[in-house]
C-alpha cells in the first residue's frame, strides 16, 4: 500500500522485494495494525517520512531473511518489535532507553513500513520479540504500539499504584489498552470519549466511569491524553490533584507547540511526563501479564480486514468517529 504524496490517494500495487540490513530481518508480514500515527504520517504531520512511502508500523509475523550480522535469530520465528527500532548504541540505549534512542529508525516512517507483504527491519537482535504461542499475530500486531506503549505509560511513566484515580482521555486503541492496564493494576479509572461506544467499551474493560468530557472531573491522581489534541491535553492537565501526573501520549498533529496552562502546572505542582513507546528489553513483564490472564489485549480486536480495504480505512482516520471501538488489524 503505498502514497506518492501527502494526503494524496493510496494504491496498493507491486512493489521491490525489501532489502535486508546486514543487522537487520525481513519479516513476513501476517497482521498489522491500522493506527491513526499512521494517517498523521499520510496527512504530513511528519515531512521528514521519504516518499514515495508504505505506511505501517504495529506489526507481527514470521522471520523470512536473516542479516549477516544478526546473532540471535533465525529464519521461522514469530515475532513482534516495538515501532521504534533502536540504535542499540547511542547514550539512551546504553541507559536501557531504547525508546528514545538518538539514531532511532520506525517502519512506515524512516522506511517502507508493514502495509505490505514483507518489511524490512534493523537492529535485529536489539529490537525483535519472540512470541509465545498462545499469542496469535492478530492479537500480537497491536503490541508493538498501542498496547505496549499504553502498557509503559501506565506502569513506567505515570507509574500508576493500587487505590490511585486516573482519567483516559480518548477511547482509541492507546485509551482503551491504559483503561484494560490502569484497572488491572487496581486503579480508579474514568474513560472519558464522545463515542457512547467506545465508552462502553471501557467500561467492560474496567474503568469505574465514563464521561462524554472532562469538564467536571476534579482530583485525579494521574491523567493521560491518549487522543492527543491540543484540548484533550489542557482537559488532563485541568482535572488532576495538587501534585498529580499528566502523561500525554496521543500526538499532537501539526500542533506540536500548544498552548499549556503553565500557571496551573507551578501553582499545583503539577508533572507534566511524555511517553514514547516501549523498548524490546522491557516486553517480558507485559507478555507475562498477557500469558496470565491479567491482561487481555485480545479483547480490543475489534475488525480484521485485508489489504485491499486498508487505504480507505487508514485515509478515513480523520474523521469524525474513526477508529471507534476497539482494534482493526490489516492481514497483507
Amino acid at each position: 500500500m503505498v502514497y506518492e504524496t501527502f494526503g494524496a490517494a493510496m494504491s496498493v500495487r507491486d512493489i521491490a522485494e525489501p532489502s535486508c540490513p546486514a543487522h537487520g530481518v525481513v519479516v513476513a508480514v501476517a497482521a498489522t495494525g491500522l493506527c491513526r500515527s499512521d494517517w498523521h504520517g499520510w496527512q504530513g504531520h511528519d515531512p521528514d517520512i521519504p516518499l514515495p512511502n508504505v505506511p505501517g508500523h504495529e506489526l507481527a509475523g514470521t522471520v523470512v531473511e536473516v542479516g549477516a550480522d544478526v546473532r540471535e535469530w533465525g529464519i521461522g520465528a514469530r515475532v513482534t518489535v516495538p515501532f521504534v527500532c533502536a540504535c542499540g548504541d547511542c547514550g539512551p540505549c546504553r541507559r536501557g532507553d531504547q525508546q528514545v534512542c538518538e539514531r532511532q529508525t520506525q517502519p512506515g516512517f524512516t522506511h517502507q513500513g508493514s502495509f505490505a507483504e514483507r518489511v524490512a527491519l534493523d537492529h535485529a537482535d536489539v529490537n525483535l520479540v519472540a512470541l509465545p504461542d498462545d499469542v496469535d499475530f492478530d492479537t500480537a500486531a497491536g503490541l508493538g504500539c498501542r498496547f505496549a506503549t499504553a502498557y509503559r505509560a501506565v506502569t513506567q511513566v505515570a507509574d500508576v499504584q493500587a487505590g490511585e484515580s486516573v482519567a483516559v482521555h480518548g477511547c482509541g486503541g492507546v485509551g482503551l489498552s491504559a483503561v484494560m492496564i490502569a484497572a488491572a493494576r487496581g486503579a480508579t479509572v474514568v474513560a472519558i470519549d464522545p463515542s457512547p461506544v467506545s465508552r462502553d467499551l471501557a467500561m467492560s474493560l474496567g474503568a469505574t466511569r465514563s464521561a462524554q468530557s472532562a469538564d467536571d472531573l476534579r482530583d485525579m491522581d494521574v491523567s493521560i491524553d491518549a487522543f492527543g489534541a491540543a484540548t484533550t491535553m489542557r482537559a488532563s492537565i485541568a482535572c488532576l490533584r495538587p501534585r498529580g501526573r499528566h502523561v500525554q501520549v496521543g500526538l499532537l498533529g501539526d500542533d506540536v507547540a500548544p498552548a499549556v496552562p503553565m500557571g496551573l502546572v507551578i501553582a499545583r505542582e503539577l508533572q507534566l511526563l511524555g511517553s514514547h513507546g516501549m523498548a524490546a528489553h522491557t516486553y517480558p513483564a507485559m507478555l507475562a501479564e498477557i500469558a496470565a490472564g491479567t491482561l487481555a489485549p485480545q479483547a480490543l480486536l475489534r475488525d480484521a480486514v485485508d489489504l485491499d480495504d486498508a487505504p480507505a480505512r487508514l485515509m478515513a482516520l480523520g474523521e469524525p468517529g474513526a477508529g471507534v471501538g476497539g482494534v482493526t488489524v490489516v492481514h497483507p
